[in-house]
């Protein structure tokens, strides 16, 4: 296993009002549905593997009614500042990426769990961060990691990755068709002058972008660069097939989505129990899987809540069921 920190007591927090810093940090989206979708019961035992503010976890503790308890992930040093108050008796915080669910579940001594919630959008926190480099609308080192103690960074990605593995990137991960185009626009910048910041990878593929597609098709150039930064398609991959392992029969599964390639993971892996959507049928012709949908319908959030917080538009909550 990875050498991560694992923290069971209260974390303090550095700044004076943990709540305002929890809001500030991420709006939990469909937090009602979401935390509906677990249906949590007494002596259960449950997994949010996306703690960031706390929200979605706060809201499985104070449904507790005795017995349960709760363990909590998150890679991000950031995000552990959020633990605040809550109570270590029902609550276990892992400071790990959730890729590695299995092996602190086994650490704890736990074989079966009994629901798991995943949020597997980004943090308003990391986009409003001038620091991180997760957007562009600040200047600032391109890093993009989650977890500022490991792995490569989005400027060594730039600077490294050959334009062939670039313009893979950019259409895999971000489905941009112009996606060779921007990558031989890198490479002809970098041959000049390392590129080292936001403003100047945008300043090296700006002329690739026409004006009135420019920031959706720099949002995407920029998601791909985090999705490939942070190995976050192999790590929901991993994170999806221990869960499906762990999780009791009736337990359930409870993911919000933001964009299509997570989205499809996540629905082949409750329709069909594998990531790559293969079905297998029994000798009767009848599906193979894992799961039973509870929601046949995707649910996405309600006008009042896209008006409240403009960033969940997006999201997209599936629920299974254990069979």
């Amino acid at each position: 296993m990875q050498e991560e920190q694992n923290n069971k007591s209260n974390a303090p927090l550095d700044c004076e009002n943990p709540k305002e810093h929890n809001e500030s940090y991420h709006t939990p989206v469909l937090l009602a549905e979401s935390i509906d979708g677990l249906n949590i019961h007494r002596g259960g035992i449950y997994v949010d593997v996306t703690f960031g503010g706390g929200g979605h976890s706060r809201e499985i503790l104070s449904r507790f009614s005795g017995g349960e308890h709760l363990y909590s992930f998150d890679q991000d040093a950031d995000a552990e500042k959020n633990i605040g108050d809550i109570d270590s008796g029902q609550f276990t915080f892992v400071r790990s990426n959730f890729r590695y669910l299995n092996n602190w579940m086994r650490y704890h001594g736990v074989d079966e769990i009994d629901g798991l919630i995943a949020d597997l959008g980004v943090s308003s926190h990391h986009f409003d961060d001038e620091t991180r480099g997760f957007s562009f609308r600040f200047d600032a080192p391109l890093d993009m990691r989650m977890n500022k103690r490991a792995g490569k960074t989005a400027a060594e990605i730039v600077n490294n990755a050959t334009e062939e593995q670039l313009a893979d990137i950019f259409y895999i991960y971000g489905e941009l068709k112009n996606s060779r185009r921007i990558a031989a626009a890198i490479v002809k910048s970098r041959e000049q002058k390392s590129i080292e910041t936001t403003h100047e990878l945008m300043s090296a593929v700006g002329s690739v972008f026409r004006k009135e597609r420019e920031k959706k098709e720099m949002a995407r150039l920029f998601q791909a660069l985090r999705i490939e930064v942070n190995h976050e398609m192999d790590a929901l991959r991993e994170m999806l097939k221990a869960a499906t392992g762990l999780l009791a029969p009736g337990g359930r599964l409870s993911v919000i989505t933001y964009h299509s390639l997570e989205d499809r993971i996540v629905k082949n892996i409750m329709k069909t129990g594998n990531a790559e959507g293969k079905v297998e049928q029994d000798f009767f012709g009848r599906t193979q899987t894992p799961f039973v949908l509870v929601n046949n319908k995707v649910i996405t959030p309600q006008e009042d809540e896209i008006e409240k917080n403009p960033r969940s538009r997006s999201a997209k909550l599936r629920v299974a069921e254990k069979i």
